[in-house]
């Protein structure tokens, strides 16, 4: 049985996704869904879904072992960034080496790194009058959104995009390419 643990900082629809999709999948689970924020709506969703759920704040994350200590119980094969905005410390990046993966609303290299989230990212892609956007899926390492690339799909910008246009069509690729790329990374660890 694969374990997986998630870790979002708002809504949490990939990780809904995530976890819908891991339902039909006998050889895995979703061990916990952690967040950062203690009023995100992530943690409605893990209780409807029957997932367990950790709330944390930044001291236990950066200051204490806590966030580490939990995920070292669980002992998860692979760590989801589900929409998770910090930066992973190197004490769970060295424990958990290729085996954390986030997904970045933007074809990475460009547009990444601190303070590239959300829409921010779709306005700096249109502000910069790029053809293509599109997703990347990536292993995580010490520093934004600089981990070794796992898959990357496109979309076509059109010349009347506007962010929020551009977001409804990135959320359609996360949600048909997160969960199955996931599952595929998964079946190769050991």
């Amino acid at each position: 049985m694969k374990k997986v643990v998630i870790l979002a900082s708002g809504n949490g629809s990939n990780a809904q996704n995530i976890a819908d999709y891991f339902g039909n999948k006998p050889n895995f689970t979703i061990s916990a869904i952690f967040s950062n924020k203690q009023d995100a709506y992530v943690l409605e969703r893990a209780k409807r879904l029957n997932i367990p759920s950790v709330a944390f704040n930044r001291s236990d994350l950066y200051f204490t072992q806590n966030v580490f200590n939990q995920l070292h119980t669980l002992n998860p094969d692979l760590i989801i960034l589900a929409g998770f905005l910090w930066l992973i410390p190197e004490n769970i990046i060295q424990a958990y080496t290729n085996r954390i993966i986030n997904i970045h609303p933007a074809l990475l290299p460009k547009y990444g790194g601190k303070g590239m989230y959300g829409m921010r990212v779709h306005e700096s892609v249109i502000d910069h009058h790029e053809k293509t956007s599109g997703i990347t899926i990536h292993l995580v390492n010490e520093n934004y959104d600089e981990g070794d690339i796992l898959f990357q799909a496109k979309c076509t910008i059109s010349p009347k995009e506007t962010p929020e246009s551009l977001a409804k069509k990135i959320h359609a690729l996360e949600y048909e390419h997160f969960p199955r790329v996931i599952a595929e990374y998964l079946e190769k660890l050991v």
